[in-house]
């Protein structure tokens, strides 16, 4: 297993400008859990990407939990988002 630093094993699939975007989406829409799971599923399909049902809730959960920095952000999609 390879060892380094998280920010350089950092994976860098979306924008700032992405992140920005969907956080400001996720923060003041009011979205309940399962919306907000369709909208991170919704993100990554429009780029190219896909994601389970169940990755994107689990996401959407810790995202709420974390107060949706854009790091938490960066780091769960990272984690749910499928080539397709």
């Amino acid at each position: 297993m390879k060892d380094c630093l998280p920010a350089s094993c950092a994976i860098e699939k979306f924008t700032a400008a992405d992140l920005s975007t969907l956080r400001e989406e996720l923060t003041q829409c009011g979205l309940d859990s399962r919306q907000t799971a369709e909208l991170i599923g919704a993100f990554l399909g429009v780029r190219g990407y896909g994601v389970s049902n169940s990755a994107a809730r689990g996401a959407a959960t810790r995202i709420e939990s974390d107060g949706c920095s854009l790091q938490s952000l960066q780091e769960e999609l990272e984690k749910v988002a499928l080539v397709m």
